[in-house]
């Protein structure tokens, strides 16, 4: 069975009053920065923080009521389990969700409140998913796919009707993609009503697997690395995503993950959006690779989700406030004797820099018995504040390095 409009429309209809219809919201840091007029379409507003309850949720209405009886199992890095877990919870259907041993534990417990079992299996997604495979054959359970099934692409592709229906004039759709059944659903809606509309898809660079997979024209498998876009990491592509990503998918560029760390933060600092890794590529995308093609273009990008452990938001902020010499560390071997320290936080403060923490160690080694490494945690307020810090340093005759 073909991916069809007329099954996106479907969907549509059958999570009417289902789901939460997010809005695009102008992003005014992006237009700055693209000199586009970039909109966010905000899945991470959707009922349990992400896209995938569309397609979950339209995939299992469609199973007979034996099939429900029986239960349904799903693998998943953590947005599909919660998708899968609460349309199940909505039909009574008992869910059976694999998910790899290093998932977020926020979305591990998601699934768990929404009533799933939780079986953790495999270091990555596709090892969760070969689990999830055996536990089906062998226990009855009807397979929910998360992305290669025409019923869950549908479920999907109804985002693309609503931001056409929201910005009908726009000239490009940016979308993640992990194994494709996102993109492949918004494609086919939105290109069966404007032939003529971008739409762009974003993997990680270290898990570009559907990326090598349309260069070469032939699905191909690449282990990769790990990736802070977690949602999106995936091995293999689908066999019915690749195909329709194949005929609608007009290109699909790659980010770092220190570009998508920074689009994590401007979408926290300047937008009060929190976006997860996945959610956050295509940000990452229009600042980076597609920040040129952009001037002058009316874009959407897709936020496909939120569910972000707040541990790790945290170390991606700080990691990024560094790259972008916000934050910096200041270590200075100093003489360990009274006033010395006093002497850097002075030199320090009239930098009209703020201190974050210090740490102070008594050493001995290349320096020599009665000195001390200190490092300071700077706020860096501006680009003057870190020129004049230099000097005052300098000025102090202190031996520092800034990282």
């Amino acid at each position: 069975m073909d991916l069809t409009l007329k099954e996106i429309e479907k969907a549509r209809r059958n999570l009417n009053g289902i789901i939460a219809k997010t809005r695009c919201y102008r992003c005014n840091a992006l237009n700055e920065l693209t000199h586009g007029d970039i909109y966010l379409k905000l899945e991470n507003l959707q009922k349990t923080g992400a896209f995938k309850i569309r397609g979950a949720y339209h995939k299992i209405s469609s199973l007979s009521e034996e099939e429900r009886k029986r239960g349904v199992i799903a693998s998943s890095a953590g947005n599909h389990a919660q998708g899968v877990a609460l349309a199940s919870k909505i039909f009574g259907t008992q869910a059976t969700i694999v998910m790899p041993v290093h998932a977020p534990i926020s979305k591990i417990e998601a699934t768990e409140k929404h009533g799933a079992k939780v079986v953790l299996k495999g270091e990555i997604y596709d090892e969760a998913y070969e689990e999830a495979v055996r536990l089906c054959e062998e226990k009855g359970y009807t397979f929910i796919h998360p992305f290669d099934d025409v019923k869950v692409m549908a479920g999907q592709g109804t985002i693309g009707l609503e931001i056409l229906e929201e910005i009908p004039d726009a000239d490009m759709i940016v979308v993640p993609i992990g194994g494709g059944g996102l993109i492949s659903g918004i494609a086919v809606a939105a290109k069966s009503i404007r032939p003529d509309i971008k739409v762009i898809g974003v993997q990680a660079k270290n898990k570009p697997a559907m990326a090598e997979s349309l260069k070469n024209r032939s699905r191909v498998s690449i282990m990769g690395t790990t990736t802070i876009a977690d949602g999106i990491s995936v091995k293999t592509p689908g066999e019915l995503t690749y195909e329709c990503i194949l005929n609608y998918v007009d290109d699909i560029v790659t980010v770092e993950e220190e570009e998508i760390a920074s689009a994590i933060l401007l979408l926290a600092e300047r937008s009060k959006i929190i976006a997860e890794g996945a959610g956050a590529t295509p940000v990452a995308a229009m600042m980076g690779p597609l920040k040129n093609s952009l001037e002058g273009k009316k874009a959407v990008a897709l936020i496909s989700g939120g569910n972000i452990d707040i541990n790790l938001f945290m170390r991606i902020l700080e990691r990024s406030l560094k790259m972008s010499v916000r934050l910096l560390t200041v270590t200075v071997i100093l003489p360990d004797s009274p006033g010395s320290l006093v002497k850097l936080t002075t030199a320090i403060a009239e930098s009209n820099c703020n201190i974050m923490s210090v740490q102070h160690k008594r050493i001995g080694g290349d320096y020599g018995i009665g000195y001390a490494e200190v490092e300071v945690e700077v706020e860096i307020l501006s680009h003057e504040a870190l020129q004049l810090l230099k000097e005052k340093l300098k000025e102090n005759n202190f031996m520092f390095k800034l990282d």
